[in-house]
């Protein structure tokens, strides 16, 4: 799975004229400057100047602090044009850039701020960890150990953030939210955020849109298809909604995702019946 091809064609789904090919070309265009500088010799923090340089610095990349939830910094073929995006969409270019000039770069899934690794010669010592959003800022094992210690909480649960919480987790606790995101998780996590934004927004449609896509992308998962089935009733497409609610049934979902899928299904029927 190419992210590169999947971001653009998230893209595309606001822009049905967009040209995907020439998305990806244009990332190629943004490498080809760096094509003979032989990047691959360097030391890591010696390829992460480079890129900074050449995407911070020459190229005026940067995070959007101003208007960090508007949808364009999460669509890529705004991101290349406006040179604004988000720390997953600046990722992507990061990590499209370097590896077109031989750089081992990829996308992090950091809890709350996606960054990148540049992996060592071997792979033995641990990577070099950048953040895009901030001019690819190299970030040392402390400072990640508290980030992530900020998002836990108190008591080790996301979302239970604390500024009394523990200053640092353990190393071990650590290491497993530096592993290189796969693809489809980059790809998910994207439309992810779109769909939080679209319904921040009021975009029921567009949020289906997004939902429909992460659907496909976790084939074997019922939460997208319950995500997927209550906007499709919120839009009024019930019987939608009544087949995707009874598949996500047979993939197996927890006790909690069971019981809300059987209420919304109980709920559909007895609106049936009240029609009738």
């Amino acid at each position: 799975m190419d992210v590169a091809v999947g971001a653009a064609l998230v893209a595309r789904d606001v822009y049905p004229d967009l040209d995907v090919a020439r998305v990806v070309a244009e990332l190629d265009r943004l490498a080809a400057p760096l094509f003979g500088a032989r990047l691959e010799r360097l030391a890591p923090e010696e390829q992460a100047g480079v890129l900074n340089e050449h995407l911070f610095g020459l190229l005026s990349f940067r995070g959007n602090e101003d208007d960090y939830y508007d949808p364009k910094n999460s669509l890529l073929s705004d991101v290349l044009t406006r040179k604004l995006g988000i720390p997953l969409t600046l990722a992507i270019v990061y990590c499209e850039v370097a590896r077109r000039v031989g750089v081992p770069a990829r996308g992090v899934g950091f809890p709350g701020h996606f960054l990148v690794r540049i992996e060592r010669p071997g792979r033995t010592a641990p990577p070099l960890i950048v953040d895009p959003f901030f001019r690819g800022r190299t970030l040392e094992e402390a400072e990640l150990s508290a980030r992530l210690a900020r998002v836990l909480g108190p008591d080790g649960a996301f979302g239970a953030s604390s500024r009394r919480g523990p200053p640092q987790v353990e190393r071990e606790s650590l290491a497993p939210h530096l592993a290189a995101a796969s693809p489809r998780a980059v790809l998910v996590r994207m439309l992810t955020n779109l769909k939080a934004i679209y319904l921040t927004r009021g975009e029921k449609a567009r949020a289906h849109v997004a939902v429909d896509r992460i659907a496909s992308l976790l084939p074997s998962a019922a939460g997208p298809l319950f995500e997927r089935a209550r906007l499709a009733s919120q839009l009024g497409a019930k019987e939608s909604a009544r087949s995707d609610l009874t598949r996500a049934l047979t993939l197996s979902p927890g006790d909690e995702e069971e019981r809300l899928i059987r209420a919304e299904l109980a709920a559909l029927g007895e609106e049936r019946v009240s029609l009738n």
